[in-house]
């Protein structure tokens, strides 16, 4: 019996393929618009879940069930087609773009708006482009692409953090964005995948972000995840490659080294025979290039994978990532791994309800160097270290361990004795890159759950709540291996022990961040006639608490991995243990309403009332209203005619935004125990209210010829006030913290421009886009009682931008004594000799004191601009991104440091143009050991920072998908980033972002391979 039922089955199973394949055909075709190919749209055999996507060119291929199959062809922004089939082999499809579906695309406060009805100044990001730039982190890929936003990379470290400014920095306190990722909250978004982006947009005046209010004033960016669609597609995507340090300074060889130390110390005037003399050409010296030592290639892998389907009620996507990148720096302690696990649902549960759920998951890793020149200050070091000390000691050196090959004191024969001080005033780089032991790590859980009810049946009012959840877990852990060679000095405990890093030290941190948000909104939809009322409704609750925990111990007995845990280090008087725990809180009313009619005229309005834990009960709430307007005057009947201008469209908005961005309970004093008491550790501030930005905003829109070439421009004026100021207090008061004022008023101004043209309708198709943004910034006053802000190098006071640099001005070199005297005719027996640096004598009284400082410099950069050009033709596609920034000053320490110092470090091969008799040179003034002048802030250390780069170019070519037997869809390429850079900074990376400049971590060139696959 069981034999027959086999049999039985295997009969059926063949009738079944074979019907199959009586039936089943394959239908071919090209998809296009009115530009040309169209990739990505998706085909679905109706009533079925067969389906496929058109490729790069937009070609599929798909096997219908038979000849009366039907095809429905859909994309977003298109109307959907379908297409009988009717025994066909080839049907090509031209699909008509969806202009009411477009115009819905444009994601902005708790909603969509139709774009034709947008007033105030927003920019929405062309994903396409984004998806070119291979980066970890999205806010990297947005560089170059937004007039007025300015995305700078911190370093070139891995992992280190990227700065967003919007119309520039408009507070002394924090100017970062608001990023709101599916209706969610969140102050940094580099947690998410680039890959998972379907949609992003710029809220950059106040009329289009004050429906966020209280957190607003930094510009806001809104980002829509991708959603699963009906048909089902699986995704690859791979990309790895090297990268590499280039346009390094040259530095000194150990021949032009000791002739320079020789010539500082006769020019230092001291007595004596010069040591430096004495040393040339001993055989102990190495000839060491120490950035080369340092710097070797990095490596860098990708891996994205993502499923998505669904039906007509149902849509899922699954993604997940990794992102591996091996930094630049020798022995690969400076590494940075990202994994990315993310999952989207949603239903339509009911005719008029839909639920759906986003849940991310990430985990990152950092192992962490000193990037930006702060200690132990490994690439500084690279620069200072002496070239005739070698990287390692020779074997037969009694002080040689195979734990500790490095060179640290070659010539050292004990405290008192000189040999010690020639040239020891530097640490190993590659010792210190070797025993760096710092990582920090993140994992997140961020994700919303929603719910979606209509509550008319002609689905004109809906209502929305929203449930998101952000939860962090911080762990850093930074282990110091004691290393080089006893100098004789440390504590008596201590004696014998290395000189870095004495006592050998482990710190360790772990905490957790978590932040509830709940919105729910009303919102409302109607047209009749030519009248359109868009109107949102809602409130919004945020909760966040934090907590951590923190401990230190010194020496340990055993430095091995394995025992770099707090119980393995000393225990009698080396410990050391902190935690505390914050709050937050904040409650919200929000209201909006667009009122268009005869799609000629829009008004929209805005309210927000925010309460903040972060201030006392009297000033709690605050209140951000907004107004805007716009006229499409290409819709008026006069303009009917102009077939040539496709749309022309004025806007005018203003309006207010908030910032909280102070420490929590800075209203309140408090209190620190010392012993058996409690002292006042800062006084608070019952008075503290909210900080006000207030802007306005014209712009202009314009498309010509069926929009093929489109343009933006606005004006801008920006004004932040009662900034959130931490002042010092009189030491008489006591050993306390700043205390939080409002105290201050900034303007930003300028003009944004955007221009774009694509042409489509021939075998070669191209679009090119540019983007430039001007900026002023002015302080316009700050506290009565404090004239101006000082830092190191900058000084901030009204009449001026925003730490602006402050200090001497160069007028040249003194030539001889008898110019020395001239110039300083009011100081008695003046120190300065000829070859050292002149400065302008500003009040003219032959001294030279700190009324002679002047503002030197502007950190903000006055001009930035990014152009995009890409080509189609046939399997190749080729982009290519410029960006760039102009008028922007940087403050050069190395370049103080490597060509200027009065210490026996090294020198760039610049200082050989150093200033050695009358009439040799006006501009670097004599090599010494004495102060040459250089030891003042000044003009000489102030660069133009301004840049252009050629930040990526892309070459792709897709396969052929119908000789591919099935495999889907591929497309290979090769990218580059960073592949030139015009500048006259004399620094690492005119890209920096400290106002001081030690010795960043540059960007390198990079080079990628990659692969997208789509099935």
């Amino acid at each position: 019996m069981m034999k027959k039922n086999t049999i039985f089955s295997l009969l059926m199973i063949w009738a079944v393929c074979t019907g199959g394949a009586v039936y089943a055909q394959t239908v071919t075709g090209v998809i296009t618009d009115s530009s040309g190919a169209l990739p990505g749209v998706s085909v679905v055999e109706k009533g079925t879940s067969n389906g496929t996507v058109s490729d790069f060119n937009g070609e599929y291929s798909i096997e219908v069930s038979g000849s009366d199959a039907v095809l429905v062809y859909s994309y977003v922004g298109y109307q959907t087609f379908e297409a009988e089939v009717q025994g066909r082999n080839n049907i090509d499809v031209t699909l008509q773009e969806d202009i009411s579906q477009l115009d819905e695309l444009v994601v902005v406060g708790y909603k969509s708006q139709k774009e034709s009805t947008i007033t105030g100044a927003i920019s929405s990001v062309d994903i396409d482009k984004l998806e070119s730039r291979r980066v970890s982190e999205v806010t990297q890929a947005l560089q170059g692409q937004v007039a007025g936003v300015n995305i700078t990379q911190s370093t070139g470290a891995p992992g280190d953090e990227v700065e967003v400014r919007i119309r520039g920095n408009g507070t002394i306190g924090n100017n970062n964005p608001l990023y709101i990722i599916d209706g969610i909250p969140s102050r940094e978004i580099s947690f998410l995948n680039p890959s998972d982006i379907q949609s992003m947009t710029v809220l950059k005046d106040a009329a289009a972000a004050s429906i966020y209010g209280s957190r607003a004033a930094g510009g806001v960016i809104v980002i829509k995840t991708k959603e699963g669609k009906q048909g089902g597609q699986f995704k690859v995507d791979y990309f790895g490659g090297i990268q590499k340090v280039i346009n390094l300074p040259n530095m000194l060889n150990t021949e032009q080294y000791m002739q320079t130390v020789e010539q500082a110390w006769d020019n230092a005037g001291y007595d004596g025979t010069n040591p430096y003399t004495e040393d040339i050409g001993r055989s102990d010296f190495g000839d060491v290039d120490y950035l080369d030592e340092l710097f070797e290639l990095g490596k860098t892998h990708s891996l994205n994978v993502s499923v998505s389907g669904g039906n007509e009620k149902t849509n899922y996507m699954i993604s997940g990532g990794y992102f591996g990148q091996d930094g630049t720096v020798v022995y690969d302690n400076d590494k940075f791994r990202k994994l990315n696990f993310r999952t989207n649902i949603s239903s339509q549960v009911l005719e008029r309800m839909k639920v759906g759920a986003n849940v991310q998951i990430s985990y990152n890793t950092q192992d962490r160097i000193s990037s930006k020149g702060d200690a132990p200050g490994i690439i500084r070091h690279a620069f200072l270290r002496p070239p005739n000390i070698p990287v390692f000691k020779d074997p037969s050196d009694p002080t040689y361990t195979e734990e500790d090959p490095f060179t640290d004191l070659p010539f050292y024969q004990g405290p008192d004795n000189y040999e010690s001080s020639k040239y020891e005033y530097s640490q190993n780089p590659i010792a210190l890159a070797y025993f760096t032991d710092d990582e920090t790590s993140t994992f997140k859980t961020f994700g919303n759950v929603y719910g979606e009810y209509d509550i008319f049946k002609d689905k004109s009012l809906r209502f929305k709540t929203n449930l998101g959840a952000d939860l962090n877990f911080f762990h850093s852990k930074a282990f110091n291996r004691n290393f080089g060679d006893d100098d004789g000095n440390g504590a008596a405990i201590d004696q014998g022990l290395g000189r870095q890093n004495r006592p050998s030290s482990l710190s360790e941190a772990r905490g957790q961040d978590f932040t509830i948000t709940w919105n729910n909104s009303l919102h409302f939809d109607k047209e009749f006639d030519e009248h359109s009322i868009s109107a949102l409704l809602g409130t919004e609750f945020i909760v966040n608490e934090s907590s951590n925990l923190s401990a230190s111990r010194l020496r340990f007995d055993f430095t091995d991995p394995n025992f770099r845990y707090l119980d393995f280090g000393g225990t009698d008087r080396d410990l050391w243990n902190g935690g505390l725990a914050e709050e937050w809180a904040l409650f919200s009313y929000f209201a909006s309403t667009t009122y268009v009619y005869g799609d000629r005229y829009m008004l929209t309005a805005n309210l927000r009332a925010d309460a903040s834990s972060r201030f006392a009960e009297d000033n709690k709430w605050g209140y951000f209203p907004s107004v805007s307007a716009g006229w499409m005057i290409t819709e008026e009947e006069f303009m009917e005619d102009t077939d040539w201008l496709s749309e022309l469209k004025l806007r005018g908005s203003w309006g207010q935004l908030g910032n909280q961005e102070i420490p929590n309970y800075a209203y309140l004093t408090l209190y620190r125990r010392d012993a058996d008491r409690y002292l006042i550790s800062r006084y608070g501030n019952p008075d503290l209210k909210w900080e006000t930005t207030t802007q306005a905003n014209i712009g202009i829109d314009f498309g010509l010829y069926k929009n093929r070439l489109y343009g933006s421009a606005d004006y801008f004026k920006k004004n932040t006030a009662d900034i959130l100021l931490p002042i010092s207090l009189p030491q008489f008061v006591g050993d306390v913290s700043p205390t939080y004022l409002n105290a201050g008023e900034v303007e930003n101004s300028g003009f944004e421009f955007a221009l774009s043209y694509r042409n489509y309708d021939n075998p070669l198709g191209f679009e090119i886009s540019a983007n430039m943004a001007t900026l002023k910034n002015e302080v316009q006053s700050l506290h009565p009682n404090l004239p101006y802000l000082n830092g190191r190098v900058t000084r901030t006071q009204p009449g001026n931008p925003l730490n602006a640099y402050y200090g001497f001005v160069q007028e040249g070199i003194y030539q001889n004594q008898a110019e020395v005297n001239e110039h300083l005719s009011g100081t008695a027996n003046p120190p300065q000799q000829p070859g050292d640096i002149k400065f302008k004598d500003l009040d003219g009284n032959g001294i030279i004191n700190d009324n002679d400082r002047d503002f030197i410099g502007n950190p903000n950069p006055k001009l930035s601009y990014g152009m995009n050009f890409n080509l189609n033709y046939k399997a190749f596609d080729f982009s290519l991104l410029l960006q760039g920034v102009d008028d922007v000053d940087r403050y050069n320490d190395l370049k103080k440091i490597i060509d200027y110092d009065t210490r026996p470090f090294n020198y760039s091969d610049r200082v050989l143009g150093a200033w050695d008799g009358e009439g040799s040179t006006n501009t670097i003034p004599r090599v010494s050991f004495s102060d040459n002048g250089s030891s003042k802030v000044s003009d000489i250390f102030v660069e133009d920072a301004s840049y252009l780069r050629l930040k990526n170019v892309e070459l792709g070519y897709s396969l052929d998908s119908d000789k591919l037997s099935g495999l889907g869809n591929i497309r290979l390429y090769v990218s580059g980033q960073n592949l030139l850079t015009f500048t006259d900074y004399s620094g690492l990376d005119p890209e920096s972002t400290d106002l001081i400049d030690m010795g960043t971590y540059p960007q390198s060139l990079t080079l990628l391979f990659g692969v997208n696959a789509r099935f």
